[in-house]
């Protein structure tokens, strides 16, 4: 039985593990931090071990789920643009090519969750799952698309990402030099 809809449940699955995967990460330092400053301590007087650690890996999963929900829908959006502007496809079937791709991330989603005792390979995980989506979208539009269309996608997508990159770190930097230009020290 083919049916289209089958691994429609994929991405979701994917963001879960992934949100997993940098959640039980972050509960290990945050706990780790919380222990070293002296709050831990006084925080399992109110509230139990269990209880603290289990609270923190949701309000942690709820986070990276939103940040990882978030750049899937900017993701599937400039997809769908870049086709729309390089692609002469009518019907939609380069979006059908395109749909197995879910595989990638599901499995590099996996993977992430098994490395999550480490950030690097988590985070190494993920982005090498985006290249490698990235290189599948490619090649199955390949075909249906001429030399300057997949030319153009691809300096489309790139020039994308590196400027929403940009745009975020540059925000952030200057946001943590006021912070820091107004601390009274």
């Amino acid at each position: 039985m083919k049916n289209t809809y089958l691994t429609s449940h994929f991405p979701l699955i994917s963001i879960v593990l992934f949100s997993l995967a940098l959640a039980l990460y972050s509960e290990r330092v945050i706990v780790g931090l919380l222990l070293e400053v002296g709050i831990y301590s006084g925080m399992v007087e109110v509230f139990s071990e269990r209880g603290i650690q289990i609270s923190l890996l949701f309000v942690l999963l709820f986070f990276f789920f939103m940040l990882f929900s978030a750049l899937k829908l900017i993701a599937d959006t400039v997809n769908e643009v870049s086709l729309l502007f390089f692609s002469r496809d009518r019907e939609g079937s380069d979006l059908q090519k395109i749909r197995g791709g879910v595989w990638v991330f599901l499995i590099g989603s996996i993977i992430a969750v098994l490395l999550s005792f480490n950030i690097w390979y988590s985070t190494a995980v993920f982005f090498l799952a985006c290249l490698g989506y990235f290189i599948f979208f490619v090649y199955r539009l390949g075909d249906s698309l001429s030399s300057a269309s997949l030319v153009g996608m691809v300096f489309f997508h790139m020039f994308f990402w590196f400027t929403l990159t940009a745009s975020v770190s540059y925000a952030t930097l200057k946001l943590y030099n006021t912070i820091i230009a107004s601390l009274p020290i």
